[in-house]
């Protein structure tokens, strides 16, 4: 994934684990969100989210905008071997794949 920061190209590997500790919080939103599509393409099904632990307010933030993401089977703090409140978890609902899953032909 490749985004705008302070005005340069950046790439961003997907790789199930996205640490927010460079970024503007006005690049949170549309990086979280498509992030995790493309993890989803990727057939990632859990990411880690890294906010760090601060006062709190960038993981409210990151709370937030994954409330607003339709394609989530949850998310939580992540246990203390993962970050604690430093970080979050989510798992992703992977696409469906197209085509005719469960069709029986008869003959």
């Amino acid at each position: 994934l490749y985004i705008m920061q302070d005005e340069d190209l950046v790439f961003l590997p997907i790789d199930g684990e996205l640490d927010l500790h460079t970024f503007q919080p006005a690049e949170v939103g549309k990086l979280i969100k498509d992030y995790l599509e493309e993890c989803r393409r990727k057939g990632i099904n859990e990411v880690r989210i890294i906010h760090g632990k601060g006062t709190g307010q960038l993981r409210r933030s990151v709370h937030m905008i994954l409330t607003r993401i339709n394609f989530l089977e949850d998310f939580y703090i992540a246990p203390p071997n993962l970050g604690g409140l430093g970080a979050t978890i989510v798992k992703l609902e992977l696409p469906r794949e197209s085509g005719a899953q469960g069709v029986i032909k008869a003959d």
